[in-house]
């Protein structure tokens, strides 16, 4: 079942210790190689990291009133989850994350952007270390905003900087669903992964932030 927790706390909480310790483990691990404005939130029933409306007011392009989804971190039934949707169609990015990975000498399962494990000795720690580090807020949004910009075949949304200095007006995106490209889709197929559903197109699990 998706997590209805509300805060991360909540969470936490309802997690049996050993499973919470290799969550919160995890998660320092997170916190402190975050770029700083990256926001930890409750995101599709997961322990989400968005970019705020305050530094990026157009919002995730398929409910903009929601902010964009950066990261996530499930404990699912048989394994854990980390949700790098930064990874998600950014092919420079996932080859230097799987390149470092494979220097662990640690089996690497991952899909789109969801690296699965079961224990954290399964983890090199140093490598998602350095691959938050890496993702920098303006690094993340320009990808993203390419990837908007090729599916729609034209660009239509202005630069982070312009986009910080005009926060009161948002853009028009390319429709959610489809294709490729960095994060443009993932976020709606992580939650449906973490709660059990195969991928329906049209429906949204309902996001909650603290």
């Amino acid at each position: 079942m998706q997590s209805q927790a509300r805060t991360v706390a909540e969470y936490l909480a309802e997690l049996p210790p050993d499973r919470r310790a290799v969550v919160e483990s995890l998660r320092q691990v997170v916190l402190q190689n975050l770029d700083a404005g990256i926001a930890e939130v409750m995101q599709y029933g997961m322990i989400g990291y968005v970019i705020p409306h305050s530094i990026y007011p157009p919002g995730y392009h398929c409910t903009p009133e929601q902010p964009l989804p950066y990261a996530a971190i499930a404990a699912q039934k048989n394994h854990y989850g980390l949700y790098m949707m930064f990874l998600y169609g950014n092919d420079k990015e996932e080859a230097w994350f799987r390149e470092r990975w494979g220097r662990s000498g640690k089996r690497l399962d991952m899909g789109r952007a969801c690296v699965r494990f079961r224990s954290l000795e399964q983890v090199p720690l140093d490598v998602v270390a350095g691959a938050f580090r890496r993702a920098t807020i303006k690094r993340y949004v320009n990808a993203v905003e390419k990837a908007l910009a090729g599916r729609s075949g034209k660009t239509t949304r202005k630069s982070t900087t312009e986009v910080q200095a005009k926060s009161g007006r948002g853009t028009k995106s390319a429709k959610c669903g489809g294709g490729t490209g960095g994060a443009v889709g993932e976020p709606q197929a992580v939650a449906k992964r973490a709660a059990g559903r195969q991928r329906d197109k049209g429906r949204r699990p309902e996001t909650r932030a603290r």
